[in-house]
């Protein structure tokens, strides 16, 4: 499986604007700028994605871990908080709220283990980056 993403940057790092598209069209041409990522500004930012894809798959390999294990949840609830510090994402925090019938603390505590060290994206932030660049 591959997915795309398309970002369109124009003009400098602090008064420029950029756009962001996804092949899905969720996205599509969503605003992003120096304003929405380190002040208030209205639109999205790469930090606010990257927390909203490692909730999101978190949530979804805890899913997958609790079915191997014979439970089901009922609903699972994540937060993510990314931090970035000094050009650099220096945190992932997750926060989780789970209803599963019928499971132990332990087990459950085991299951969300497994899916924060298992979960592609906890996988991707640690993980080496390919450029390949073309000048048009």
């Amino acid at each position: 499986m591959r997915r795309k993403a398309n970002a369109i940057w124009k003009g400098t790092g602090k008064e420029g604007t950029g756009t962001l598209s996804t092949q899905s069209t969720v996205l599509s041409k969503t605003q992003y700028s120096f304003s929405s990522r380190f002040e208030e500004g209205i639109g999205t930012n790469p930090e606010e994605l990257v927390a909203a894809a490692h909730a999101g798959c978190f949530s979804m390999k805890l899913s997958f871990v609790l079915n191997e294990a014979g439970f089901t949840a009922d609903e699972i609830n994540t937060d993510c908080v990314i931090t970035l510090e000094n050009g650099a994402i220096t945190k992932s925090e997750l926060s989780l709220k789970a209803k599963v019938p019928g499971i132990t603390k332990e087990k459950f505590d085991a299951c969300a283990k497994d899916a924060k060290e298992n979960c592609p994206i906890s996988k991707l932030l640690n993980t080496s980056i390919s450029l390949e660049a073309h000048l048009v």
